[in-house]
């Protein structure tokens, strides 16, 4: 950089602080915290003030969130498979590429870790990421919606909720579950029955990694001096991390177990008797 170059960036530093200050003087007779701290973070975690009446039951704005998500999801994938997939070329451009190589990365991940059984897990772990992926970054719409009280609440990310999380853990589960049994039987059974914390870890881990970033923009927004340009970049921030993370975190570790699960078995006993008997043929020849 120049000398010009530096004077200008750094003018343009202090005229953005100066707004920012002037901004939050300016204002602070203005604001009007409506609601505690305490009470907002608590709101996030459990929904306690924000019910949604959907047709006569009392629901948690996630749950909206997940319809929207799943909606969204489904219509654009009848959208691609309908209108985009057959227009296919030999030599793919940028959507097609981006595409095979997202189809193509979820693939190689079920085939490294599930050799032998991996052509339902690789669907499996990339409508999973998907739906992580979307979901969590549904939250940086701020849809809003109507609660039962009457107040404007914007739906949270599907996941957020503790029961989604606890509902895709489970069905991470129980596609492992279901990949042993038809493999081995009994014993896959028993390989996966060992497992029994796993759909916590899932539930748990999903849900505390992508409250927090909701739980920390409500702490950045409490504070009058902070809630300038500053929750942009943490919201955007938490939201786009736990999405990429969060999305390879579940999909590795299905894919990993399923693998563990699935691997056939191979009796020892068998394969080292043929080999003493082999071993006495070549000591009489």
């Amino acid at each position: 950089m120049t000398k010009k170059q530096t004077i200008l960036f750094i003018s343009v530093v202090l005229a953005v602080c100066t707004v920012l200050i002037v901004g939050i003087v300016l204002t602070n007779g203005l604001y009007v915290r409506d609601t505690d701290i305490q009470e907002s973070m608590q709101d996030a975690v459990l929904h306690e003030g924000d019910k949604i009446d959907l047709f006569g039951l009392m629901v948690n704005p996630g749950l909206i969130s997940a319809y929207i998500v799943t909606g969204v999801i489904l219509l654009f994938a009848a959208i691609v498979r309908i209108f985009v997939i057959p227009r296919f070329k030999r030599i793919p451009g940028k959507f097609q590429l981006v595409l095979e190589e997202a189809v193509g990365m979820f693939d190689n991940m079920a085939k490294t870790n599930s050799p032998h059984r991996n052509n339902f897990l690789g669907a499996y772990i990339f409508a999973a990421a998907a739906y992580i992926f979307i979901g969590t970054l549904f939250e940086l719409v701020g849809f809003p919606w109507v609660s039962a009280a009457g107040k404007s609440v914007t739906l949270p990310a599907p996941l957020s909720d503790i029961n989604g999380a606890i509902a895709l853990g489970c069905l991470s589960y129980l596609v492992i579950l279901a990949g042993g049994i038809v493999t081995n039987r009994a014993r896959g059974l028993g390989r996966t029955l060992k497992e029994f914390s796993l759909p916590i870890s899932m539930s748990f881990r999903l849900f505390g990694a992508l409250l927090s970033g909701l739980l920390v923009s409500e702490l950045v927004y409490s504070y009058l001096s902070l809630s300038f340009v500053l929750p942009v970049v943490v919201g955007v921030l938490f939201t786009v991390l736990h999405a990429l993370v969060q999305a390879y975190v579940l999909a590795t570790l299905t894919a990993l177990i399923y693998g563990e699960v699935c691997e056939p078995y191979v009796k020892k006993t068998k394969g080292r008797s043929k080999e003493k008997k082999t071993r006495k043929t070549e000591v009489t020849v």
